[in-house]
């Protein structure tokens, strides 16, 4: 994500020459890449050029301290404007009446129904009510199995009417039926079409007009680019939507979407969404993601993830072992379900600052431990809980069983060994990084 305009954003500062104080002359140059590079990421034109007229006047005569370059300041007035233009601070989702009804409206394919089920179980476990999700979606063939799917596996019930193909009554009969059972937030996943027109704006608007709810949210597939942004302008003209949500983050967006769209409707981005997991769904923080697309990281974010995966009577139980060195494979397994909890591991790493960079050329895909499980699902219950039995022709029986080489399972067993002695000096007050991490390699 955004990693071609962070280059490009990159390079742009270090164009930025001289001392003392920030001029029209030194600074003309970085100000023309900068526009290149957010066009070139499919940020709107007009955005685009408004965005560095901004930048040049807060920049120009701007006192440079000793301790601080030229680049440097302009990459924090860049990145203050940045985050001012995806609209400044984050944006809470409303939830008022009763029940609170959302509507979630956009075209085909920008992954309407799965959002649903993502912000049916953020509302779920972070807001603590009673949601029922209502599938309004009657045209596109298994949209309604697909919503039942996603229900199941966040325990949240799904709304139906087998045969009506009226979506607006489906709606209406879906707020009575939450009235009576008690749910106290409704999601109503509503049919999007290949592209914007007439019948489908009809039917959308009649359906808002019809259950009155007190957040409509737009959602765009991000790496539309533009036309997500041309989209959502059509949309909102006759929808008039509280908010956008940004979905597919994790596949190929240049990021102009995200940096565009808040100044042409001027509605918040509240939402975005990467992956295909229930629970991989942020809050949009412009600031945050400013931060990202200058490759600062996000640190924040990345401990609010953790924390949202922390078992501290596991973490307990875990110090314990390391402390007196029984750390084994049972552990070191459990330690890798909770790093996959955390979601798409690149994108984890990216929050990190400096480390997006760094691991750009690196391969880490969803199966990134995949080879590392199948050699430990290959050992006993007696050879997991005591590493140190674990012989040469131990090994040799685990490569074989896990469908590995001998060499696969030595460098496991390295690694493993690395960690242990990592986390003893950890515990001692020193500390020093093992070699690698498997599964991971250069392109």
């Amino acid at each position: 994500m955004f990693e071609k305009l962070t280059d490009r954003l990159e390079r742009s500062f270090k164009i930025l020459k001289g001392e003392g104080r920030i001029t029209e002359i030194n600074v003309a140059e970085t100000l023309k890449e900068i526009r290149r590079a957010l066009i070139d990421a499919d940020v709107n034109y007009k955005v685009a050029k408004t965005f560095t007229d901004e930048v040049k006047q807060k920049a120009l005569g701007q006192d440079v301290l000793k301790s601080v370059k030229p680049g440097q300041m302009m990459t924090k007035i860049v990145r203050d404007e940045l985050a001012a233009l995806m609209g400044g601070e984050a944006t809470d989702i409303k939830l008022e009446g009763t029940p609170a009804v959302i509507l979630i409206a956009g075209l085909q394919g920008s992954g309407k129904t799965t959002f649903s089920g993502k912000l049916a179980q953020f509302i779920k476990s972070k807001k603590g009510r009673q949601v029922l999700l209502v599938a309004g979606d009657v045209y596109r063939p298994a949209a309604i199995d697909q919503l039942k799917i996603l229900g199941e596996q966040i325990g949240v019930p799904v709304y139906t009417e087998e045969g009506n193909q009226n979506p607006v009554e489906i709606a209406e009969n879906a707020i009575q039926y939450a009235r009576r059972e008690n749910y106290n937030v409704v999601i109503v996943d509503t049919a999007g079409r290949l592209a914007v027109d007439e019948a489908m704006m009809q039917e959308i608007t009649a359906i808002k007009a019809t259950i009155n709810p007190c957040e409509t949210l737009f959602v765009v597939d991000s790496m539309t680019g533009q036309d997500a942004v041309n989209t959502a302008r059509e949309f909102n003209d006759r929808l008039d939507f509280d908010g956008v949500v940004l979905t597919k983050l994790d596949g190929d967006t240049r990021g102009g979407a995200a940096i565009s769209i808040r100044s042409v409707v001027n509605k918040p981005l509240k939402f975005i969404s990467s992956g295909e997991k229930m629970d991989a769904l942020q809050v949009f923080h412009p600031e945050r993601m400013a931060d990202r697309i200058l490759g600062m990281g996000d640190v924040v974010s990345l401990v609010e993830r953790a924390q949202q995966q922390y078992d501290e009577e596991e973490a307990r139980r875990l110090t314990k072992k390391v402390m007196t060195n029984k750390f084994d494979f049972n552990d070191f397994i459990s330690q890798i379900n909770q790093v996959k909890k955390l979601g798409n591991l690149k994108d984890v790493a990216s929050m990190i600052p400096g480390m997006g960079k760094m691991l750009r050329d690196v391969e880490i895909g969803d199966d990134v431990f995949k080879q590392t499980e199948a050699i430990i699902g290959s050992m006993t219950p007696l050879e997991r809980e005591n590493p140190e039995i674990i012989n040469a022709r131990r090994r040799e029986r685990i490569a074989k069983g896990s469908g590995t080489t001998m060499a696969d399972v030595n460098r496991l067993m390295k690694q493993f060994e690395d960690m242990r002695k990592m986390m003893k000096m950890v515990s001692g007050g020193k500390m020093r990084m093992p070699k690698g991490m498997p599964g991971m390699r250069r392109r």
